[in-house]
């Protein structure tokens, strides 16, 4: 369940509260047998990922004919200074990344293709991660995720069938079951802008007797935040266990427990404020213009994983996995004003009994109690030609929602008064059968997937009454076709596919009458691309026409329940051009970018502005307009320079730009409701060393925005009419200007 989300007139910023400066990632890649991979890059090796079998049935494979990025290990190592894993990933194709603190630490999230953070499959080896009731992702609770992380595939567009939430623009599949092949010790430590420090220690014991291994990770995180009061304390651990008896069978444990106490800063900072004081945060604020010191968001998330793998010959292995996501936490605020009447509560009279307090300032505390636990399972047949795989799995969400006032300023709120209280179910399970053969340089693909969602809420909390019972059957069926030509210095894929994907709605969009429940919606998405490596040379192109039915989209209207949720349209569309080029152009120079134009439309959109002279609303038809947060360009570009490289020693500079176009704020195209075009530049240098004592000393500065560009990369909108005037208010998320991150690390 949203830790929160921020509804207002024009658009849902569902991961504002939530719950790359990735090295150069080389546009071409491909895949191993048992692991995906990129190239790597001039570092020691001492790690190897286990055979990742549940992970290679959920992952796109190498001649499938979807849009896909490979990362590697050593890739994501390059610029892990502390930040987010979202922030690591935004130089890949299509992504844009946000920060509510402005400095990547805290609260962020990821867009592919425009496409929001709800919309995006996330899982774990396999495992669903996505919320199950918002359906986002909330990163900030498991901080330091990619110093763990082995490798990383994102798909753009429906892609593959997977686990969890619908992925109806985006998957992000993170594997993290790597464990070290000798024993080690890695130790590294990072220090920076904002007081941001950030401590990590990770241990293996290697292949023991009797097949046994043991990997542990400790991590911790602490930033001030670019932006006032908006801190961060994050800590994290992970455990990770494994036994082979044999070269057939392996088991695999992980316990991944995750804090994170951080600032609130979800508000943004008003369009006014943005010339003299872009790091303000209203929230918290108190009658006397003080701020309350305790204004945070406090959660606690653990991850129990448990594999078993099998291969039964050479060509047939079963993986089968349970899982359990334990989360509790909550959000404290301060609150100026708030009526009696909302928390249930008669107003207060004098002693005199002659006067009343209608309203009252208080501290409050909105808590979140859930279980999310389940299974997965992949029966995997792999020969010469053919590749199949049926999977699927089946998990329940329990969640419980209740509110606790602890303070009040003029009394008639009883100790610890629980105002609330609601809880929900889910449902969740599908089954998937996965076909690829090959017939000389001829790939087919075709990909069946079932999934069923039974889903109850039991109130809501403006809404206690509110009770819903609702289940889903959707089919997604995927089919594509590649062809490879590949010669010496030759690797040249042509490939096309169609993929539907459907998604239920999330559960704000619920909070409506019973007349106006919204509608699932459905994705039709064509790709097609071609992928050339000659020599020193890499270049890809990917189209893509992603056409939704009953997109679900917030205009603003207001249902009969009093409250704006999302509204289907009937018709909208994504539709760009995707490209990528890379060139070894020396032995020390390395070239590479990727460039997205697009088109992102909504067809005869309408928009609902509150009119507080009347009691409708006014009706504004704007035809067809842009959808909100879709910029039509998107582009990095990184020049990476290696002028030492030896044995024992490498020294690199990495040169990253970043350019994303004009974001609407809204779905009206109107540019007074948009966020400005930005660019920024960030340089990476990078010194790692081998001795005799340690495998590898590696000191990494990380200069980011070194041109100072004072840019927001998130943003909301809202409007109204009141005493025959007009007024809009945009709030917008800037980022910080110029700052660093400077860390080194320890291999034994």
């Amino acid at each position: 369940m949203l830790k929160k989300i921020i509804v207002l007139s024009g658009v849902t910023l569902g991961c504002v509260t939530a719950r790359a400066q990735l090295g150069p990632v080389h546009p071409v890649t491909r895949e191993d047998d048992d692991s995906v991979v990129t190239k790597p890059a001039d570092t020691l090796k001492t790690d190897k990922e286990l055979p990742a079998i549940e992970v290679r049935s959920v992952r796109a494979l190498a001649n499938s004919p979807f849009a896909k990025t490979n990362i590697s290990k050593q890739e994501i190592a390059r610029q892990n200074l502390g930040q987010d894993l979202p922030m690591l990933l935004q130089f890949t194709p299509s992504a844009i990344t946000t920060s509510d603190a402005g400095a990547g630490v805290g609260y962020t999230g990821i867009r592919i293709r425009g496409t929001d953070p709800t919309r995006i499959n996330v899982t774990f080896n396999g495992m669903p991660v996505n919320d199950p009731e918002e359906q986002a992702t909330f990163f900030v609770d498991i901080p330091d995720i990619a110093s763990s992380t082995s490798s990383i595939q994102i798909q753009r567009g429906v892609g593959t069938s997977t686990n969890g939430a619908g992925a109806f623009g985006g998957t992000v599949s993170v594997s993290n079951l790597q464990q070290m092949d000798t024993a080690g010790i890695m130790l590294s430590s990072s220090y920076g802008s904002f007081n941001t420090f950030k401590n990590t220690l990770v241990a293996g014991t290697g292949m023991l007797k009797g097949g046994f291994q043991f990997d542990v990770r400790l991590s911790k995180i602490s930033s001030d935040g670019y932006i006032q009061r908006s801190a961060s304390d994050l800590r994290a651990m992970q455990f990770t266990s494994g036994w082979t008896p044999n070269d057939r069978t392996s088991f695999h444990f992980l316990f991944m427990p995750g804090t994170e106490k951080t600032g609130q800063a979800w508000n943004g900072v008003p369009q006014d404020s943005l010339g003299t004081n872009r790091t303000y945060n209203e929230l918290g604020m108190k009658a006397d213009g003080t701020f309350y010191n305790n204004q945070t968001d406090n959660y606690l998330q653990n991850y129990y994983q448990l594999f078993g793998d099998h291969r039964f010959s050479d060509k047939i292995a079963l993986h089968t996995g349970l899982f359990l996501t334990r989360g509790k936490g909550y959000y404290e605020e301060y609150k100026t004003g708030e009526a009696f009447a909302d928390y249930y509560l008669p107003n207060v009279y004098t002693p005199a009994g002659t006067d009343s307090f209608t309203t009252t300032d208080l501290i409050r505390r909105l808590w979140l109690d859930n279980y999310y636990y389940g299974g997965v399972f992949s029966l995997n047949y792999t020969s010469n030609k053919t590749i199949l795989s049926l999977g699927g799995g089946w998990n329940q969400f329990k969640n419980l929602s209740y509110g606790n006032v602890i303070w009040s300023l003029n009394g008639g709120v009883p100790d610890n008064y629980k105002w609330y209280q609601v809880d929900a179910q889910k449902n969740d399970a599908n089954v998937y059968l996965k076909a690829q053969h090959t017939i000389g340089r001829l790939t087919l693909t075709g990909d069946m997937q079932y999934r069923n969602v039974a889903y109850f809420m039991n109130g809501f909390r403006k809404n206690p009454d509110l009770r819903y019972d609702v289940n889903y059957n959707f089919f997604n069926p995927k089919a594509g076709v590649s062809y490879l030509v590949s010669g010496n210095k030759l690797r040249d894929r042509v490939y096309a596919s169609f993929a539907v994907g459907n998604r239920e709605p999330g559960r704000s969009a619920f909070e409506a009458d019973a007349n106006h429940l919204p509608k699932p919606e459905r994705l039709y998405d064509w790709e097609a691309g071609n992928e050339l490596t000659i020599g020193k040379i890499s270049a890809g192109v990917n189209l893509y026409y992603m056409n939704y039915k009953d997109q679900l989209i917030l205009t603003g209207q207001i249902n009969d329940v009093g409250a704006y949720t999302p509204t289907n349209v009937a018709s909208s569309y994504r539709a760009g051009i995707e490209l990528m080029a890379g060139i070894d152009a020396t032995t020390w120079l390395k070239v590479y970018g990727n460039l997205t134009l697009s088109q992102n439309k909504i067809n005869n959109f309408t928009e609902y502005i509150d009119n507080y002279d009347s009691t409708a609303q006014r009706v504004v038809q704007h035809g067809t307009t842009d959808i909100s947060f879709s910029p039509n360009t998107v582009a990095a570009l990184t020049a990476s320079f290696t002028p030492l490289h030896t044995a024992k020693s490498t020294y690199s500079i990495d040169i990253i730009g970043k350019y994303v176009g004009r974001q609407y704020l809204d779905n009206t195209s109107n540019k007074s409701r948009s966020i400005d075009p930005y660019n920024f530049v960030n340089v990476l240098l990078r010194y790692s060393v081998h001795t005799h004592t340690f495998k590898e000393i590696t000191a990494t500065l990380a200069l980011n925005n070194i041109f100072g560009s004072m840019y927001s990369n998130n943003g909301y909108t809202f409007s109204y009419i009141y005493a025959g005037s007009f007024s809009t208010y945009n709030y917008y998320y800037p980022q910080a200007g110029f700052n660093m991150l400077g860390g080194v690390s320890f291999r034994l």
